[in-house]
Parts: structure tokens; C-alpha cells; sequence
């Protein structure tokens, strides 16, 4: 599941894990900087057990605090620390990460061998297939090969350019057509390379068509959007045993992680906006998001609020 900023917080990826046990769960983007302020890292960077396998994705330019970043991801205990060069936003691009940077690939590569010396993780990158006129298949290739050969070991490629001028995150999302056969393309050019795809899977079969052809699919909003819609997951591409998955156990399966949220003085609110997408195509689901959302707003809302919630799931038979 990809990184998602305002979306893949701690406690969608505990959510996610009521549904798939085997899926790669990432982290929002955490900058690197930010982690260089030791006061804040706990709230950027803990989790719970059972989110592993868990990747951290950070955001820099400095090889330095992106190797800073690498010893902290591995000692909290990821599993791996990715480096985004995808996010065209202009605050990101006014920190000069980001998207921006596959301008860059001497630096891009800095940093990757700067955050692979450091730790004994995996470090990863997650990019675009080109940016505004920097967009074909020689400089993508190029790329990829300059950081791969600093100690990459898995690039997650989002089928999609990026306009860093004249277009926003979400329009960047959309607009820029989607070109799967560049990454695929590119993988072929490249077959002892691990190549991910990103990029408009929006079910577990694309996912096994995109297995066809590269290493590994990489699904971002279709996941938050429809979170019970990959719940054949671990069954589909991992063959483990199938599991029904109804939207009752995913909110039962939430209690523990929301007692203890509550505890340390969060907010119910705080994991039960993610599941406001869990039902939907059914009859009263409406009614449902609407009830939970209003009673888990209100203050000192606890968790009769979701053993409640459970509890009407339960008896629709959902």
C-alpha cells in the first residue's frame, strides 16, 4: 500500500492489517529533516507490532539527514526506509525533495548511498517516469541505473509524469496519462532490476496482471478508498489460505489499538475517519458512516462508539 499523505497514518495501516497480514504497508512521507528534531521522532515514527512489514518513507536532498533518517528507521525496527522522488507538491518542491529531484540524479544517488551505508535496511525509491521535459525513456532509464548502482534495491515507479508547474498533487494523480507499458518497458530494458508498478491498480487481479510483466504492484488510493476490496489480498498473490473478511471483524479487530490510543490521549476520531470507507455498496451504509462519524467526533467519545459500530455491522450481516 503506498505511501499517502493524510491517509496512511498508524492507524489506517492497523486497519489495513485486520485485511491483509502479508501487504507492504508504507508511511506517510516524514521529512528528514523533521526527524533531526529529536523531540518530535516519536510521534513520526512509531507504530504498532503488527503493522509489519512496515517501510518508512522519508522526503530529503541532504545525504546526511537522509542517513540520519536510515539508523532511526532501522533502531524503531522497519523492515525498510524509501525516499521519495514522486511528490510534485510545491512545498515539497520548496525543499528540494520530492519529484524535483529526479532532475537530479547525482544527488538522488548521494543520498541513497549515504542512507545505505548508515543502516542494513533495504532503501528503496519511489518516482515518477519523468518530469515536465525531462520525460523519456533514455534519462528514465539513466536514473535508475545511476541509483541502482548506489545501493537502491527496489524502485516502485508511479506510471505517471509529473508537471511541477500548473498542476496540483491531486491533478497529478489524474491528468498525466497513464503509461504502465514505460514501466514495463523499462523493466524488460532492465530484468536483474526490481521494478515495481505504480499507478491505477485498482483491484487484486490488476495487481496479478501488473505481476506478470514486473516485481512488484504498488496500489495507493483504490486501497484507501475501498479498504474491504483487497481483503483476497494474501489469498490472490501470496496463495496463503482464504479468509472471509467481513467490515464487522475489521472494527472488532480495531478495539485493542483504540483502547490504547485513547490512553495515550488521542482522539477516537482520529482512526475512525479512515472507516468511513469500509462500508459501501450496500444497503444502510450511508447511514452507518453518518452515525459513526457524528458519535466519534463528539468529546470524550470512547470506545462503546466502536464496539457499537461493530455491533450494527454484526447485525446486518456485514
Amino acid at each position: 500500500v503506498a505511501p499517502m499523505l493524510d491517509c496512511t497514518d498508524r492507524h489506517f495501516r492497523v486497519l489495513m492489517r485486520q485485511i491483509s497480514h502479508r501487504a507492504l504497508l508504507y508511511t506517510e512521507m516524514v521529512v528528514a529533516q523533521a526527524l533531526h528534531r529529536s523531540q518530535r521522532r516519536e510521534r513520526l515514527l512509531d507504530f504498532d507490532p503488527l503493522e509489519h512489514p512496515i517501510a518508512l518513507q522519508v522526503g530529503g536532498d541532504d545525504p546526511a539527514l537522509l542517513a540520519e533518517a536510515a539508523r532511526l528507521a532501522e533502531a524503531w525496527g522497519y523492515d525498510e526506509i524509501n525516499l521519495n522522488v514522486g511528490c510534485p507538491s510545491q512545498k515539497v518542491q520548496a525543499g528540494n525533495f520530492g519529484a524535483c529531484l529526479m532532475a537530479e540524479p547525482d544527488l538522488v544517488a548521494r543520498c541513497v548511498e549515504a542512507m545505505r551505508a548508515a543502516a542494513h535496511l533495504p532503501v528503496t525509491v519511489k518516482h515518477r517516469i519523468g518530469i515536465d521535459d525531462l520525460d523519456n525513456d533514455a534519462l528514465l532509464t539513466a536514473f535508475v541505473d545511476q541509483v541502482a548502482a548506489a545501493g537502491a534495491s527496489r524502485f516502485a515507479v508511479h506510471a505517471r509524469k509529473a508537471w511541477l508547474e500548473g498542476l496540483d498533487p491531486k491533478q497529478n494523480r489524474t491528468i498525466p496519462p497513464l503509461q504502465h507499458d514505460r514501466v514495463i518497458a523499462l523493466k524488460r530494458r532492465r530484468p536483474d532490476l526490481t521494478i515495481e508498478l505504480n499507478g491505477g491498480l485498482e483491484s487484486p487481479d490488476d495487481c496479478l496482471a501488473a505481476l506478470e510483466t514486473c516485481d512488484g504492484a504498488m496500489v495507493g488510493r483504490a486501497a484507501y478508498s475501498h479498504p474491504l476490496r483487497w481483503s483476497s489480498v494474501d489469498a490472490v498473490i501470496f496463495d496463503d489460505c482464504p479468509r472471509t473478511i467481513l467490515a464487522s471483524d475489521v472494527v472488532t479487530g480495531l478495539i485493542p489499538h483504540a483502547e490504547a490510543h485513547l490512553q495515550r490521549g488521542g482522539r477516537l476520531w482520529d482512526l475512525c475517519r479512515h472507516l468511513v470507507q469500509l462500508v459501501e455498496g450496500v444497503r444502510g451504509a450511508r447511514h452507518w458512516r453518518r452515525d459513526l462519524g457524528n458519535r466519534a467526533q463528539r468529546p470524550g467519545a470512547d470506545l462503546r462508539v466502536l464496539e457499537e459500530a461493530g455491533r450494527q455491522l454484526r447485525d446486518a450481516g456485514l
